[in-house]
């Protein structure tokens, strides 16, 4: 995979994390939790594709990491983080069966943890 193609994955995440902490500030959980799916969705591609994986469309973090662990048994740590986040995708794009209960707390509680996992795939990343 080119290195440039890499680069474009990892800053189109990088700038939907920015986009989780705008819409924190605005006090949009929803939206918040959406961006936090998508940056680690991209983050995970890329770790992929740096790996030869063949891109297939999918939102499913938990899918994307059982992949990746493939090439790195320790991100097995992320499942559940990974598994969690899926569903914040569904939160934000599908009326929900029932009232989403999807707070700004709980996107702050996983910010952490998802900064460990893109640390974990990309050692050389540091977001803001």
């Amino acid at each position: 995979m080119k290195t440039q193609v890499l680069e474009d994955w990892k800053q189109i995440a990088r700038i939907d994390w920015q986009r989780i902490k705008r819409n924190l500030r605005d006090k949009d959980a929803l939206a918040a939790g959406f961006y936090l799916q998508q940056c680690l969705e991209k983050f995970l591609k890329a770790f992929l594709l740096s790996h030869g994986w063949k891109l297939t469309k999918t939102h499913r973090l938990d899918i994307l990491l059982e992949k990746a662990i493939n090439y790195d048994a320790a991100l097995k740590t992320f499942y559940e983080l990974c598994e969690r986040v899926s569903g914040y995708y569904l939160a934000d794009r599908y009326p929900p069966m029932i009232p989403t209960r999807l707070t700004c707390q709980d996107i702050e509680r996983d910010m952490p943890k998802a900064k460990e996992l893109i640390k974990a795939l990309f050692p050389e990343e540091s977001l803001k």
